[in-house]
């Protein structure tokens, strides 16, 4: 794909106020409503502070973009330029939107406090096996890591910002597990994922590049046809717990070359083999907490 300056630089973030909200496009027409820790409140009554954002940075890193462009392949260069991510606040709130390529600079991360949206997908099959992905080595973040089944972000299109019961980001992740691996949408009805919690976390991939993500953990169990795509994913596999444990056990002792995503680890870490009980048992529902958004490092 031939991409010009201008077309990289086209997308600019917006952050939402009262005077700015009627010129955004049609998803944030929608009736909004947000679960924080405590309470449910309107996206105005939550949001009206926020000011319409206009970078004066942007003249200075459109170079750095083109650069950035033309060393990546047609398929990451077209994601990272062309989806426009949800920007979030630390309570959750949609507050703008922003480029994958802006999002994911920790440049910008750390100077404008840029947070995404995201989710973290936990397939399962009839075996309770884990399903695994190796992300490709052509990923702009964290490439040939491993990581849980699909990792990705609900965009800002109307179908991925409906905030009742999570069904925009439940449509995203069927949305990504067809593009990453291939799975028919018929295989993971929206209806059949588990949204168990949110966590909020911090990790920089290399000097330049990393992520600062809202990120919702959806389980699903199902036995499913499975054909990764192999811009996006490297390998997979399914593991059952010992088997995982060993890959942890390889990841610590740098054996392998094998490393981890940090958002996969900080699950691991925190809920994983807990949540496994759950699986097994048929009771994730016990386990949900949506009202929580841990702050995990």
């Amino acid at each position: 794909m031939s991409l010009s300056l201008s077309h990289v630089t086209s997308s600019l973030v917006t952050r939402l106020s009262p005077k700015t909200s009627s010129r955004l496009p049609n998803p944030l027409t929608l009736r909004w409503t947000t679960t924080t820790r405590t309470s449910r409140r309107s996206f105005s009554h939550i949001c009206n502070r926020r000011r319409l954002y206009s970078s004066s940075a942007n003249t200075t890193v459109m170079g750095d973009a083109a650069t950035d462009a033309a060393g990546m392949d047609a398929v990451q260069r077209r994601l990272m330029f062309e989806d426009e991510c949800i920007l979030v606040d630390e309570n959750d709130c949609v507050v703008g939107h922003d480029t994958k390529y802006n999002c994911h600079l920790m440049e910008k991360i750390e100077s404008e406090n840029l947070l995404h949206r995201a989710f973290s997908v936990f397939l399962f099959n009839s075996k309770y096996e884990l399903l695994l992905q190796q992300r490709s080595a052509t990923k702009v973040t964290f490439p040939l890591v491993w990581t849980n089944t699909c990792c990705s972000h609900p965009l800002y299109r109307e179908s991925e910002l409906i905030e009742e019961n999570t069904l925009g980001v439940r449509n995203a992740a069927q949305r990504k597990l067809l593009d990453e691996l291939g799975i028919p949408a018929e295989d993971v009805p929206v209806d059949q994922f588990t949204p168990l919690g949110r966590i909020l976390y911090k990790a920089p991939s290399d000097g330049k590049w990393g992520e600062h993500e809202l990120d919702y953990l959806l389980f699903i169990v199902r036995d499913v046809n499975v054909h990764p795509n192999p811009d996006e994913v490297t390998d997979i596999k399914y593991v059952d717990r010992h088997q995982l444990k060993e890959l942890l056990r390889k990841v610590d002792a740098g054996e392998e070359g094998l490393k981890l995503s940090p958002w996969f680890r900080l699950v691991v870490d925190n809920f994983l083999f807990k949540w496994w009980d759950h699986v097994e048992k048929g009771t994730l529902h016990e386990a949900a907490d949506m009202k929580t958004i841990h702050k995990l490092t």
